[in-house]
């Protein structure tokens, strides 16, 4: 039997996922869940910044007033905690699995929330991993959640498969960096989404630029940036191009990222809020 490719357009076989997958395989949120959006933050590759997106877009989200959740299914890269400064672990109920809470709100739920120490690998095969995502959707008592934002590993291996199978995925975001890499990145990522049905709402560049310190002027360490060229080839929007700030990265790495405010991933917000709920 030749490997499922999970596009039945192109696949003569009569099985469970032939009609529409998105409905025959969808999870069911836990009984005291109630989460109207679902946007997943995804790359092609890793190191680009779509954790960082990621946070940035659901601090922004909260401060339009929204009730607003992060899954973290880089289950073996999790970095949500530390961008937010959450260090209890999460604790349990007969209802299910208590999300943590940020400074402002934010209900959140990754791997190292779970685990004894922050530092501990998590060394396992996949489908382990791709069951822990979906427990995440389906034993975390999420409450009532506007927007949820869902920080995706690198790739379109298992856990980006079982999330845009199991979960109600509304729209992706796609995060790129400028180099001319970029075209096969975003070809990737773009491929996938249309092969599962699922809209892409457009691109964030991250690490665009420099600005200097001293005068403004943009400096490009890597050169010109390519992700215009390929967003028109896609036919969708670019959404935003963040320059490398290094106040940004200290709000990061000390876990205050709630207290950055600049309006780089205004145009992002916007058009998750036109995503009809």
């Amino acid at each position: 039997m030749s490997e499922c490719t999970h596009d039945c357009s192109t696949c003569g076989a009569d099985c469970a996922s032939r009609g529409n997958p998105q409905e025959s395989l969808l999870e069911p949120q836990n009984a005291n869940s109630n989460i109207k959006k679902v946007i997943a933050v995804v790359s092609g590759k890793g190191g680009v910044g779509k954790s960082l997106v990621t946070s940035l877009l659901a601090v922004l989200a909260r401060r339009r007033g929204e009730k607003t959740a992060i899954l973290d299914a880089d289950i073996t890269g999790p970095s949500i905690p530390k961008m937010f400064g959450v260090r209890d672990p999460a604790m349990g109920s007969e209802e299910g699995i208590l999300p943590c809470e940020t400074r402002t709100g934010i209900k959140t739920m990754s791997i190292n929330l779970l685990l004894e120490h922050a530092t501990d690998p998590v060394i396992w095969r996949g489908a382990l991993i791709a069951g822990t995502v979906k427990q995440f959707w389906t034993d975390v008592v999420w409450g009532d959640v506007d927007t949820m934002f869902i920080d995706m590993p690198p790739g379109t291996g298992d856990v980006p498969l079982t999330v845009f199978q199991s979960l109600p995925v509304d729209g992706i975001i796609i995060v790129t960096s400028p180099q001319e890499l970029v075209g096969m990145i975003v070809d990737k990522a773009v491929n996938m989404a249309k092969m599962m049905n699922i809209p892409v709402l457009g691109i964030v560049e991250n690490m665009s630029y420099i600005p200097c310190p001293d005068c403004g002027k943009k400096i490009y360490p890597f050169g010109e940036s390519h992700t215009a060229q390929v967003a028109l080839e896609h036919g969708v929007p670019l959404l935003a191009q963040m320059p490398i700030d290094p106040a940004l990265a200290r709000s990061c790495d000390t876990g205050v990222i709630e207290l950055f405010n600049e309006a780089w991933l205004d145009p992002a917000m916007d058009a998750i809020e036109r995503v009809k709920s």
